[in-house]
């Protein structure tokens, strides 16, 4: 009978890899921006059409998913790549929680620019004072 052990450094290698591979393979840059009652993220998206973007807001997280296309066949050699290729995914969390039915979203010259307003409960309230 034959007793294997797995040392914990071989787990935490494991679990490493297999994170590494949910990963996405490009990050987009994004700017988020507070105006008023609302939250404005711009981002580089260029080459990806708009119908191709995924966009999912959830309580206080905002969420972007889409993919770089390759233009490029398999059997042509690439001497350097420098303009990004694959999957990408962000997601924020912001500091306040959000009103996704609000949110609007375009795509113009490979610049997405996202507006998301902050829920009502968020928003801050002005209270008149009574006097007695």
């Amino acid at each position: 009978m034959t007793t294997y052990y797995i040392s914990p450094r071989t787990r935490l290698h494991r679990r490493y890899h297999e994170l590494d591979a949910q990963r996405p393979d490009v990050q987009i840059p994004l700017d988020v921006i507070a105006e008023g009652d609302d939250y404005r993220l711009v981002g580089y998206v260029p080459g990806v059409k708009a119908e191709d973007l995924q966009i999912e807001i959830l309580e206080d997280v905002v969420s972007i998913k889409g993919e770089f296309a390759n233009e490029y066949d398999e059997d042509i050699k690439v001497l350097r790549r420098e303009r990004p290729t694959g999957k990408f995914a962000r997601s924020l969390r912001l500091p306040t929680m959000l009103n996704a039915a609000g949110a609007s979203a375009e795509v113009t010259n490979g610049v997405l620019t996202l507006v998301v307003p902050k829920a009502e409960e968020a928003k801050a309230r002005q209270i008149q004072v009574k006097v007695k």
